[in-house]
């Protein structure tokens, strides 16, 4: 959080006491690094500051009043990208905020991340990535299949004003990649984007692969395309890309980290350098959390690990339910990855994550009708779109949140009429396996 004093609580040759720093944040005790789960209950937040309060207050202002006039002046070269790092101190709503700054420290934390932004939405950081990075006449070459709303934004969005796209599939091979990236090194590469697990199939990226690709076709200088990942169906708990050699880690922090249903949000952490072209972007357009939301958010993370840990051992036990039943052609879990017969994939497991996660793939055996009578069934879990809340949750995208993508782009990416996409909660589990029972009776 930032603070705009320069003095200690103790009284200065005037008897005047003056406003007071901001506690040091306090991250080791001895030579134990504190974990995230324990830093999220106070990090970046002195109760001191705020008469006392527990938790940080929601500040509900659109100005900051400044010390003096060279404050000002110093705040606006940090915001207007004169000065690099943002402003050192409160501006204006649309730049910073109390709840906005301490978030963002917090949320860089799960990642060991340099520098961390948040957003109104997680397309809304996706956007404002894309509109800071890219030029007319780049490429931006991307994993498949993505978001279908990433895919719109990049290939009918901006390739309105001359953005092009090259794409290969998420579990391509470091060969694949390298031809791919070959043929786009033509022109400018803005930017590589990925998405792993890819939504909704559960593919992996191997995201070591296309760091050695971008390194051997670009190089390592300031001139090769950044690589920017959605980590939103494994992390922060499951997946950490940076440490696989991505540079920005894209989140929709709507769903695990908010986890609730009840906000909309995203988040940007990564390599200092860049988070700083993004925050001027976004200092632009506005595209920042609202103070409300940043502090729904604050309390969401208290209970992140608790929460994802409960829900993956609960999709543990669901998808072996899942995968033994007659009517069910395929489930696309990560847990499963070891003791299947895709051991590109499940090499690729084994190298960068930590758990499966609790959001999968379901093919039913049949087609809409099967998969609509299944959903239309259930009576614990609901039927909705997004995933990560404490409730679990199951769509069709095909019909649903990938409507919008071609039908031949669809079947080339497996995202077919069977398919189930469910996002487990932390309901009881075998309360969730009888609701998965008497659905697929139905069906």
């Amino acid at each position: 959080m930032t603070d705009n004093s320069t003095t200690e609580t103790e009284a200065d040759m005037t008897g005047v006491t003056p406003r007071r720093r901001p506690r040091a944040h306090i991250d080791t005790i001895g030579d134990r690094k504190l974990s995230p789960a324990t830093l999220m209950m106070g990090h970046g937040y002195d109760p001191m500051l705020s008469e006392g309060s527990l938790k940080p207050p929601i500040f509900l202002t659109s100005t900051f009043v400044f010390e003096n006039a060279a404050a000002g002046k110093r705040h606006f070269e940090g915001v207007t990208g004169k000065r690099p790092g943002g402003a050192e101190g409160l501006v204006y709503s649309r730049f910073n905020g109390p709840n906005q700054e301490i978030l963002e420290d917090r949320l860089g934390l799960w990642e060991e991340a340099e520098d961390a932004l948040t957003f109104s939405s997680g397309m809304s950081a996706i956007a404002t990535l894309f509109l800071a990075l890219v030029r007319p006449g780049d490429t931006i070459v991307h994993s498949g299949p993505l978001y279908a709303a990433t895919e719109t934004l990049i290939a009918k969005v901006l390739g309105r004003f001359g953005i092009h796209w090259l794409d290969f599939p998420a579990g391509a091979t470091r060969e694949e990649i390298d031809e791919v990236l070959s043929k786009a090194n033509a022109g400018r590469v803005a930017l590589i984007y990925l998405e792993s697990p890819a939504n909704p199939t559960n593919a992996l990226v191997d995201v070591e692969a296309v760091r050695a690709s971008r390194d051997a076709i670009f190089g390592t200088g300031p001139d090769a395309p950044p690589i920017a990942i959605d980590n939103t169906f494994l992390g922060p708990l499951w997946h950490k890309p940076l440490k696989h050699g991505a540079d920005l880690v894209v989140y929709s922090l709507t769903k695990y980290a908010g986890g609730h249903s009840d906000l909309v949000a995203g988040g940007l952490l990564g390599d200092k350098a860049l988070i700083n072209t993004v925050r001027s972007m976004r200092n632009t357009i506005g595209t920042i959390t609202d103070p409300n939301t940043a502090w729904m958010l604050l309390r969401s993370l208290e209970t992140l690990e608790l929460r994802m840990t409960r829900a993956g051992e609960n999709a543990a036990k669901v998808c072996e339910f899942l995968a033994q039943h007659p009517k069910v052609e395929h489930v696309g879990y990560l847990g499963f990855l070891e003791r299947g017969d895709n051991a590109r994939q499940a090499d690729i497991y084994r190298r960068h994550c930590t758990g499966a996660g609790s959001t999968f793939s379901l093919y039913l055996k049949g087609g809409e009708a099967e998969a609509f009578a299944f959903l239309d069934a259930l009576k614990i879990a609901k039927l909705a779109v997004s995933l990560g809340g404490t409730e679990t949750l199951a769509s069709a995208p095909a019909a649903m949140t990938h409507l919008s993508v071609p039908d031949a782009r669809k079947r080339a990416l497996g995202i077919t009429d069977n398919l189930v996409r469910i996002s487990i909660g932390v309901e009881d589990a075998g309360d969730l396996i009888a609701d998965f029972d008497q659905a697929l009776a139905t069906a």
